[in-house]
């Protein structure tokens, strides 16, 4: 009886910081537990995905990502109704249009993030991710004028050729899912942006943000399902085995959302960043060793010289005390895994 009330208490408690402070995410979670937890749950989502749309046969990426946030609009839906999570919006009002924008935006970015992962391997994928650092820095520079040091322009050019040498000479290059990379790399760099100045400027908590732009996510994924998905999804062949696969991968992206607030609210940014690059080669290999992916030598040297500009430029924002600018990407990432 008692016993199993206080438990309930300090379960529904600890849920409720979901939706909660940097400080209450800070004093439930340890650094080391969210940092494991936000890592497995990171890789092993895009390993799964890749499954899925590979060795289950299901070749609908869009409608994925679809299931993906339905499924996870429904658990914060739940969370709510019970008062577990908070999910009111901040104070301070917020244009409906930014919100628009950031729905249209993550809908491009989720979407097309799955459909470059169908058609590329696993390292490719990776790479084009890796790029989109490069790309929000210019585009803060174009549309902001925001200025970053020399130092971290030259770190940031390594990463550029680093990332041009492993997916040009990619051994499993695929014309469109390379033409899909590329168009992805827009809506994602400008959806990070978007997610970050709204938590920042308008503090919105990421549960909230979520909540409040799914629907409008969910609208434009059916938008885009019949140019991009192939037709014939109610005809897949949903026996068991690919009905756990797809199931999970829809729990592995809502985890992946509680995983990455809570990893940005108990460790500094910088640290989460670091994991990033981590999580890169633990996914390469595990796109060799679970899919047979060989992109060849210069792929792999390409790929190392991206790593080592990403961790220069870790390097250089440690030492001039700034964010680190893949923050947003951080934020942003367990929306897409990266990626739904």
């Amino acid at each position: 009886g008692r016993a199993l009330e206080e438990f309930r208490a300090s379960m529904f408690s600890k849920l409720r910081s979901i939706g909660g402070s940097k400080r209450q995410q800070q004093s439930l979670w340890g650094p080391s537990v969210a940092l494991t937890f936000n890592f497995l749950v990171s890789v092993s989502i895009i390993l799964m995905n890749k499954l899925v749309l590979v060795n289950t046969g299901f070749n609908y990426p869009i409608f994925l990502t679809f299931i993906h946030y339905v499924f996870s609009w429904i658990i914060m839906a739940l969370l709510k109704a019970f008062s577990i999570v908070s999910l009111s919006s901040p104070p301070k009002s917020t244009k409906y249009t930014s919100l628009l924008s950031l729905g249209v935006v993550m809908s491009l970015s989720t979407g097309l993030a799955n459909v470059s992962l169908k058609y590329n391997s696993v390292g490719f994928y990776q790479m084009a991710k890796i790029a989109v650092t490069p790309a929000i820095v210019l585009a803060e520079f174009v549309l902001l004028r925001k200025r970053i040091s020399t130092r971290k322009v030259i770190a940031l050019t390594v990463v550029s050729v680093g990332v041009s040498i492993a997916t040009v000479t990619d051994l499993q290059f695929h014309l469109f899912g390379a033409f899909i990379a590329v168009a992805w790399i827009v809506p994602s760099a400008v959806n990070k942006i978007l997610w970050s100045n709204l938590q920042q400027q308008d503090n919105w908590t990421a549960m909230a943000l979520m909540w409040k732009t799914t629907p409008i996510t969910l609208f434009f994924l059916v938008v885009l399902m019949p140019y991009l998905d192939p037709p014939g999804f109610l005809s897949f062949d949903w026996r068991l085995g690919n009905s756990v696969a797809i199931g999970s991968s829809a729990v592995l992206g809502f985890l992946l959302q509680w995983s990455g607030a809570l990893a940005l609210g108990a460790t500094s940014a910088t640290t989460h960043v670091v994991l990033g690059q981590f999580k890169t080669c633990v996914i390469l290999l595990g796109g060799f060793v679970l899919f047979g992916s060989n992109p060849g030598r210069t792929s792999i040297l390409g790929a190392a010289t991206a790593l080592i500009g990403m961790s220069l430029y870790t390097y250089l924002n440690l030492q001039s005390g700034s964010p680190s600018l893949p923050v947003s990407k951080s934020k942003e990432d367990f929306r897409n895994g990266g990626d739904i």
